[in-house]
């Protein structure tokens, strides 16, 4: 039915009778389908009927062409009009438009967000809506968020952050025909609410203080003046990138970093006697009894297990930067969990995908993950409140900077 003729009446009869049998709402053969074809020919009609009284010169109509229409609720073959004089260029499915609306784009996107690969999606969206697409076609639908990630990347950001977390996670990513590792650099904090928030995501070779130093130059960039604390794991050169940028800063070392750090050297038998003694030391009730606890660890292991001792002495200044605070902000700051928590749910999505085809495809779907987890950001961290107070006694002056 080309859709002049187009009668509400009898397809609402026919779209029970369809729902009665069996029938989807939408998708492939689903009852909407028709009913779309025949309201956009309709349309279609109309406007070329409108073209035609509005002609200042000899027309008329010129048969149809073909096309087929991709829309959310399936493919719709549409039999457009076509004037004699060629001038008639319609508004609601332009001449050359394959795509209607933003449902398909949506859907697309959605599944790529999941972690789906373009064939899966491919199949998809044939087997669901009768829909066929190449992947080059759906690099080009998920390519149009990439103006949206460039301006989140560069959006500004608040003057003072009380507590950051920095690390990077790991991908493999094609480039100029090698596959090479890339490391995602990440930085989370927390902001005066307590709620958490990504405030950069940035795509470098390998992990490293000298690409930090582009990150946290990036952020006062961005109009960050100070953060107040910053938790890493023990990178070289990371802490004095930091302190480059922003000197007042108080450096705390992942504790559970290090304590993994010691279980490449403890034997099986050793572990749960050494790690027994060694939380003597992280769970002190101050950096006093921390200390004289280091020296009795020093003293039992210290002759099976140097390495262990010397790095814990050696990292010693940065691991117990933490003890200088109340109980309620040592629970918040003395680990990275909070950053590698993000990391694994990325992970999770990411997994199926061994090799990204370059950084732009990695940036994409980063990107749309975080988009989803972040939503869930809406509630401050545990015990906020109470560690908010006590930041705001010992940086008095420094958190009322705007």
């Amino acid at each position: 039915m080309d859709g002049k003729d187009f009668n509400y009446k009898e397809f609402e009869k026919e779209a029970l009778e369809g729902l009665k049998s069996g029938k989807k709402l939408e998708g492939k053969d689903g009852v909407l389908v028709p009913l779309l074809q025949r309201l956009l020919n309709a349309s279609l009609n109309g406007e070329l009927d409108a073209h035609l009284n509005e002609s200042q010169k000899p027309n008329r109509r010129n048969g149809r062409g073909k096309k087929k229409v991709k829309t959310g609720f399936g493919t719709v073959e549409l039999t457009p009009p076509r004037d004699r004089n060629g001038s008639f260029e319609p508004e609601l499915v332009k001449k050359r438009q394959l795509t209607l609306g933003d449902g398909i784009d949506h859907k697309i996107i959605s599944l790529y967000a999941k972690g789906m690969s373009y064939e899966a999606i491919c199949d998809h969206l044939e087997e669901l809506y009768g829909i066929t697409l190449s992947p080059s076609s759906l690099t080009a639908i998920t390519d149009r968020i990439i103006p949206e990630v460039y301006q989140w990347q560069n959006r500004p950001l608040d003057a003072i952050y009380p507590i950051v977390w920095l690390d990077a996670i790991h991908y493999k990513v094609r480039q100029e025909g090698r596959i090479i590792n890339k490391a995602v650099y990440h930085v989370l904090g927390v902001n005066h609410s307590g709620v958490k928030e990504v405030l950069g995501m940035y795509i470098g070779e390998r992990e490293g203080a000298k690409f930090w130093l582009q990150v946290l130059s990036d952020l006062q960039n961005r109009g960050v003046k100070d953060i107040l604390i910053a938790c890493i794991d023990n990178l070289s050169g990371f802490k004095d990138a930091i302190e480059s940028i922003f000197p007042k800063t108080d450096i705390q070392l992942c504790i559970i970093h290090q304590i993994r750090n010691a279980f490449k050297y403890l034997v099986r038998y050793d572990k749960t006697e050494f790690l027994g003694d060694l939380r003597t030391v992280y769970q002190a009730l101050n950096i006093g009894e921390a200390e004289k606890n280091l020296e009795k660890l020093a003293l039992k292991w210290g002759k099976k297990y140097p390495a262990i001792i010397r790095s814990w002495k050696a990292n010693w200044v940065g691991l117990s930067t933490f003890f200088q605070y109340p109980i309620d902000l040592r629970k918040i700051m003395y680990t990275t969990n909070i950053i590698e928590s993000y990391h694994s749910q990325l992970r999770k999505i990411t997994k199926s995908k061994r090799v990204f085809s370059n950084d732009q495809a990695l940036l994409k779907l980063l990107y749309l993950i975080n988009k989803k987890v972040t939503e869930k950001w809406s509630m401050p961290i545990r015990n906020w409140k109470a560690a908010y107070s006590q930041l705001a006694i010992l940086y008095e002056e420094r958190m009322e900077i705007k």
